[in-house]
């Protein structure tokens, strides 16, 4: 019995000892951890305030995907003062800061470690029309125009709009060829309908004048289209007005007064020497 208890007695002293080793460990362990950690963290402090990591000049940021504005133009709005320590830059807010501009659709700000600076990738919104804001007849007779200038501007296809002078061309990108007259809060509503079914008509569109909210007037290659009203129907008279793309073979383009789409079922042309409304043979 005395050498039984003999032997618990060692066998509880090894795992005594065997407890204290494992802790033993596993101080030393978290000792050393600790140091790593504020050593890995010292270091980058210290890496942080040296002068390499401290951008000087805008020329250290590298811009892409931009195609009308340019590089300085876009450097402006980062807001940023030289020098400026690479670390203290927030590139997600220098995103959103660039997206709050009309112009630029999407943006990413990343930080580059060697050689340091910023990498700036940007989607700009591509413009599919020109803008001339202009006063109605009503308007023109209260105001004197010498201090009424038509605004100019940007459309894109789902109908934002951006300011002219904030763009700068260059020599690969040329403007829009479709000019759009009228005031963008009143055809903002309709302006994405449109102007897809336009992008997929075989029919010509220069000009889209919408100053009168009630009549919408087409200057297109067959001739003055009106379509009236804005509604839901003007995919169907774009379709309609394709339809008709073979009218100068059929009448005298000089002959044509316009042409009426308000009712796309029964499509009429305004001849201005007969003074008669004529329905044209459709294709």
């Amino acid at each position: 019995m005395a050498g039984m208890i003999s032997i618990s007695r060692t066998i509880l002293q090894g795992r005594r000892q065997k407890l204290r080793h494992r802790r033993q460990r596993r101080i030393i362990q978290s000792i050393w951890r600790t140091l790593a950690v504020s050593g890995l963290a010292s270091g980058l402090m210290w890496m942080a305030i040296q002068p390499i990591w401290v951008l000087t000049d805008p020329h250290e940021i590298m811009i892409s995907g931009n195609q009308l504005l340019s590089d300085k133009a876009i450097q402006s709005r980062l807001m940023l003062s030289y020098p400026q320590s690479l670390w203290r830059i927030q590139p997600s807010k220098i995103a959103q800061a660039l997206m709050e501009q009309p112009a630029i659709e999407q943006a990413t700000v990343t930080r580059r470690l060697f050689p340091p600076g910023l990498i700036v990738q940007i989607k700009e919104r591509v413009p599919v029309a020109i803008t001339y804001s202009e006063p109605n007849h009503r308007e023109q007779s209260k105001i004197d125009t010498e201090h009424k200038k038509a605004t100019v501007g940007l459309l894109d296809a789902s109908g934002v709009w951006m300011p002219l002078e904030k763009h700068t061309s260059s020599t690969t990108v040329k403007l829009p060829s479709l000019k759009v007259i009228g005031l963008p809060e009143q055809y903002r509503p309709y302006w994405a309908q449109l102007y897809q079914a336009l992008s997929q008509s075989s029919v010509k569109v220069t000009e889209i004048d919408w100053q009168d909210p009630t009549n919408l007037i087409l200057k297109t290659e067959i001739g003055k289209v009106i379509l009236g009203t804005p509604s839901s129907q003007l995919s169907e008279q774009i379709r309609v007005m394709t339809q008709m793309r073979h009218l100068p073979a059929q009448l005298n383009p000089s002959q044509i007064e316009y042409i009426d789409l308000k009712n796309p079922d029964y499509p009429l042309v305004q001849m201005n020497q007969k003074k008669q409304m004529i329905k044209p043979q459709m294709r």
